[in-house]
């Protein structure tokens, strides 16, 4: 495995640091993007571990930055500039990366994770398939806010990963949720 850094432009002049972690051999035509959480950034322990095991195994990764870690920033940006990034993540993954790809994964630690499906529930983000790295289900402790209306939406496949200790993911209101979807 070996990985690349590269940067992704976006609109205004701005730009999004990225690492690609690439299989030396036994490449697999299936690419997997991954984004931090919001407390995080896309050199969280879990994240690199996760890309380059995925790499490791033959799959092409990309972990990107949003983009208030760029700029240094603790607050996350409003939900169209988390969107802004995805969307430019993902074009250069597929387009200007330089990897073959017959299809693309969308990885993400909870906030990454919830932004990616949300995109999807609404047809913005073009991949096959969602892994979240503990998923926020809801504000912590608080699971009278659910944030599960857009998954119902979702037709693509999901995995979910989610803890015992995950103040953000009571598993037993995972597990109901997860008996109502209709994706796989």
């Amino acid at each position: 495995m070996k990985r690349r850094k590269v940067t992704i432009p976006l609109a205004g002049g701005e730009i999004l640091s990225a690492v690609l972690a690439l299989p030396t051999a036994g490449q697999k035509g299936v690419g997997v993007i991954t984004a931090h959480g919001a407390g995080n950034d896309m050199e969280h322990p879990l994240l690199v571990a996760f890309s380059d095991g995925l790499a490791e195994a033959g799959y092409p990764t990309m972990r990107f930055n949003f983009p208030y870690k760029e700029k240094g920033r603790k607050t996350p940006d409003r939900p169209e500039k988390l969107e802004e990034a995805w969307e430019a993540a993902c074009r250069y993954f597929s387009e200007d990366s330089g990897v073959e790809l017959t299809r693309i994964i969308a990885a993400g630690k909870s906030m990454g994770g919830r932004v990616a499906s949300t995109m999807v529930s609404d047809q913005k983000l073009p991949v096959e398939g969602l892994i979240f790295l503990g998923y926020p289900l809801h504000p912590a402790g608080d699971l009278s806010k659910l944030r599960d209306a857009h998954l119902y939406r979702i037709e693509i496949p999901m995995l979910f990963f989610a803890g015992t200790k995950d103040r953000l993911c009571a598993l037993e209101t995972l597990q109901m949720v997860l008996a109502k979807l209709k994706a796989p």
